[in-house]
């Protein structure tokens, strides 16, 4: 079979298919109806599984450099769907689908494709020079979104009718945001706590906003 099979790329494989789910759900495949909310909890579990898959894979001292270099990519073709694609369909569920809402469901997408091949290129020119972790990033990490999305979701209610327009607004200043060459710090083990205390805030206010404010 084709492609390299071991631990480390099962976390990347559970972070697709809840992206996968997600879409199936934001686009009434499963239940007959969109279920947005559901969608944006399968948002969230990806990005959980995004944010440990680099160190599960790098508890592997044996691997070879085509399964470092398979890693970056496999990585990256899931990170297009799970944090590109699945933000557009929740922005279609949720009323971006007019004509006018068509530019920033395919700009959102093709900015994270850009960003992440630019990573992609970068990244291997740098494990080129040098075996040392990544520090900075170029750009908004696309990983982001399962942070930035949900917790503004969360309001959905609250804002009421111009909600597609506000979650449209952020999708465009977040895709910009993905191909604009500015530094960011990658965040360390205490940040990645941090965040994950952060997302189980959101999805405990989810769950509350869903079953209070209906």
């Amino acid at each position: 079979m084709l492609g390299f099979y071991s631990y480390t790329v099962i976390l990347t494989y559970i972070s697709l298919a809840s992206a996968m789910t997600g879409i199936f759900l934001a686009s009434g495949m499963i239940g007959g109806a969109p279920h947005p909310t559901y969608a944006v909890i399968c948002l969230m579990l990806s990005g959980l599984c995004d944010m440990f898959d680099g160190k599960v894979a790098r508890t592997k001292k044996n691997r070879t450099e085509e399964e470092k270099k398979f890693g970056i990519q496999i990585d990256s073709l899931c990170d297009v769907i799970c944090f590109g694609v699945l933000p557009s369909v929740i922005g279609y569920s949720i009323g971006l689908n007019t004509p006018l809402d068509l530019p920033v469901l395919i700009l959102f997408p093709l900015c994270a494709v850009i960003r992440l091949a630019y990573f992609n290129v970068a990244e291997e020119l740098r494990q080129k020079k040098t075996e040392d972790v990544r520090k900075v990033y170029e750009g908004l990490p696309v990983t982001s979104v399962a942070l930035i999305l949900p917790l503004v979701y969360s309001f959905h209610k609250d804002i009421g009718s111009i909600f597609p327009q506000v979650y449209g607004t952020l999708m465009l200043l977040i895709a910009i945001a993905f191909i604009t060459r500015f530094k960011v710090k990658k965040p360390g083990m205490k940040t990645m706590l941090a965040f994950i205390g952060i997302g189980f805030l959101e999805f405990l206010w989810l769950l509350y906003k869903t079953k209070f404010s209906s």
